[in-house]
């Protein structure tokens, strides 16, 4: 086994937002190679969200965001299971950069939307960024929709 340092599973878990418990055996699985531990880690945050799917997800938040050009907007609902998640800071945030990305990028649906590379982190797709929520906070979590509207002088459009 080879000599892993809090620090390595400490920086892990600063950009994943996982256990320690979690990050420390990926990297021990791993060798101590940081590369092979973040693709175990996928892997394993993957077969959680899978047996999280089923779970009904009946609270969470509403997100608008109206450009700073007047000229358009987007509205998004993301799901989650518990008001406790609903209201945390993690998730409020995840709403709120996720607003940001798609007045952005526009994706044209969802499956798209979770294909993107993340605005403020290209090593990141948004589904990337959706698995991590969710790991982070043990519940299943679904982006359920989104419009994009555009704002011209008297009319809005989707």
């Amino acid at each position: 086994m080879s000599n892993i340092t809090a620090k390595e599973i400490q920086e892990i878990r600063n950009e994943t937002g996982l256990g320690v418990m979690d990050i420390k055996n990926a990297m021990e699985e791993a060798g101590g190679d940081r590369e092979k531990a973040m693709e175990i880690l996928k892997k394993s945050v993957g077969d959680k969200m899978e047996k999280r799917s089923g779970r009904a997800t009946s609270q969470g938040k509403v997100g608008v965001y109206l450009h700073g050009d007047g000229k358009s907007a987007v509205m998004v609902e993301v799901n989650c299971e518990t008001d406790f998640v609903a209201k945390a800071d993690d998730f409020q945030n995840f709403v709120k950069d996720l607003c940001l990305h798609i007045i952005a990028m526009k994706p044209a649906n969802i499956e798209e939307l979770l294909k993107q590379d993340f605005v403020k982190d290209s090593k990141n797709t948004v589904g990337d960024l959706l698995k991590g929520i969710i790991a982070k906070t043990g519940e299943n979590i679904v982006i359920s929709r989104f419009v994009i509207y555009s704002i011209g002088e008297d009319t809005i459009s989707c």
